[in-house]
């Protein structure tokens, strides 16, 4: 299988006039359910409104045209809000068209390298860590619109936010308040009534309409913002330096890390629910190209939407054409309906923003890590605590370093190194093996000999002050070994062999540990004649060495 296989070239394939239907359908109504996320996810990034169209408009349709997935419904999502918010105070709107392009090559050099298989294993912790902790993050940007504080720019760091919220609280706008509410009512309680039209749509043309006839005190898209762009912009490649490479690299990662941990999860879900199987290495391809286009139009990043991916399939989406059609609905109404969105009202767009942070914050996941295992919890509080109160890309590095480690400790934990003879078998039919002969010691590996657990077996060595005539290591059970491991797999033989006792390597069992013994020349050092695949015949040998 390529590298690079567009699922559109397998679903074509006897495609049907039913299916076309379907598809169509699905994605006008994904479209129309898409529309008011797009304004609002990028409001709450910082930028203007049509910035999130122009990505769902542009991303989705590559997304859907290119991905690895036959239902992946992509565009500007909340997991980004965070990042995208953060680099736009620091760097402006051109420090993020740049980190997203940039960001867009390192999904693509993803991709053809076959990361989309090792992103899947992003520990289960770490994930639910830091969407939780976007969620909370998310919830506290809207709250100034939701209560129509009366106050200036909001504080960046959380606990800035919420002390600068307290100090502005009686200056809340009850009809800000009111409308929040009901929009709160509206996109909860809609489903109950019917899954057709989406409930942030009803939300938003009533909010709308009511404020507009009232002429009622809140802040609307228009009033903050002005007017919304009806078209897509020209195209403009970002020039690239190696000093704003440097710069802007870190920023960048993180993009592409979150939206390739996000895309590849959506996929997933989309997969259990269609019973698919998508292909991961080509929707990070696509993700890539997907944003290089998003910021040569402007846009912000994109990546795959779980919310508006289950929509699509629940709503008969089955190809990628229906994704495709998503965002051809957007752009029509970007084209002949976009300029009535400057009436949407500030606290409805923080009403449906609410709703999404609460999805997002997967509290029965949050809830379920946290009574799992110590170093699961650990992983979990310090992602989410770090995600919250320092900054999501730090959240992510020291949750992934904070993970291998401890992940490391339970590998140590489970490693061994023990002095053994021959053990006799307890079943009734069989005979015990005799004792060891004088003169040899026996140790038995269980576990990979790797960095962390070789020292075990290093410092059990060093407690033999006066070895055996012959040392025999049973090997059977070590199914890895690293450089570190056999460094002191070396270091035993030197040692051993200084006091003049022989080492044999008995049961060796994997084919990895052969492969790295033979390339560090270890089997010629410790001599092939001592190298056995059995006990017995270590056993035989160490009677050699012994009658010699």
């Amino acid at each position: 299988m390529p590298i690079f296989r567009p699922k559109i070239v397998d679903t074509l394939k006897g495609y049907t006039r039913a299916q076309l239907y379907k598809d169509v359908i699905a994605g006008i109504i994904v479209g129309v359910v898409a529309l008011p996320l797009a304004i609002a996810f990028a409001i709450a990034s910082g930028v203007s409104p049509e910035k999130g169209i122009f990505t769902a408009v542009v991303a989705g349709f590559i997304i859907s045209a290119l991905g690895g997935s036959r239902v992946q419904i992509g565009g500007p999502t909340g997991a980004f809000i965070v990042v995208v918010y953060g680099i736009v105070q620091q760097y402006g709107i051109s420090g993020l068209i740049i980190a997203t392009f940039i960001a867009g090559i390192l999904l693509i050099v993803m991709g053809l390298t076959r990361l989309g298989n090792v992103i899947k294993f992003i520990p289960y912790p770490l994930i639910v860590g830091f969407t939780s902790g976007i969620a909370v993050i998310i919830f506290s940007s809207q709250v100034k619109d939701f209560l129509g504080l009366k106050m200036g720019s909001v504080p960046a760091d959380f606990i800035g936010k919420w002390l600068a919220f307290g100090q502005h609280f009686a200056s809340v706008n009850l009809y800000a308040l009111a409308i929040g509410v009901f929009t709160l009512l509206t996109v909860a309680l809609w489903p109950k009534i019917t899954h057709k039209i989406p409930g942030s749509l009803i939300a938003i043309l009533v909010t709308t309409l009511v404020v507009s006839v009232f002429h009622l005190p809140v802040q609307t898209i228009g009033s903050r913002f002005g007017s919304i762009a009806s078209s897509l912009p020209s195209p403009v490649v970002p020039k690239v330096t190696l000093q704003v490479l440097q710069q802007m690299i870190r920023p960048a990662f993180t993009i592409a890390m979150l939206g390739s941990i996000e895309s590849l999860l959506s996929a997933v879900v989309a997969d259990g629910m269609t019973g698919g199987n998508h292909r991961s290495n080509t929707e990070l391809v696509a993700q890539g190209i997907a944003n290089i286009c998003s910021s040569i139009f402007g846009g912000i990043p994109a990546t795959g939407a779980i919310a508006r991916t289950a929509t699509n399939i629940k709503n008969g989406g089955r190809t990628p054409v229906a994704g495709m059609v998503h965002a051809l609905t957007l752009l029509v109404i970007m084209l002949f309906v976009g300029k009535w969105a400057v009436l949407i009202p500030m606290p409805t767009l923080a009403g449906i923003l609410v709703i999404v942070a609460w999805n997002m914050s997967e509290i029965d996941s949050f809830r379920f890590v946290l009574k799992g295992s110590k170093s699961d919890a650990t992983v979990l509080l310090a992602t989410f605590l770090l995600t919250v109160f320092i900054d999501l890309t730090v959240a992510i590095e020291i949750g992934m370093i904070l993970a291998a480690f401890l992940f490391m400790r339970k590998i140590m934990q489970t490693s061994s190194v023990m002095q053994t003879g021959i053990p006799a078998d307890d079943g009734a039919d069989n005979i015990a093996m005799p004792a060891l002969p004088e003169g040899v010691d026996v140790f038995e590996i269980n576990g990979p000999l790797f960095f962390g657990a070789a020292y075990k077996f290093r410092d059990t060595m060093k407690m033999i002050e006066n070895p055996a005539k012959v040392l025999i290591i049973r090997m059977d059970n070590v199914p890895v070994i690293d450089a570190t491991g056999l460094r002191i797999l070396k270091d035993v033989h030197r040692e051993v062999s200084k006091k003049g006792s022989k080492l044999i390597l008995s049961e060796i069992s994997s084919e990895q540990v052969t492969a790295e013994l033979q390339k560090a020349r270890l089997l010629f050092l410790i001599g092939k004649a001592n190298v056995t695949p059995t006990f017995d015949e270590a056993l035989e040998r160490a009677h050699d060495i012994l009658g010699g």
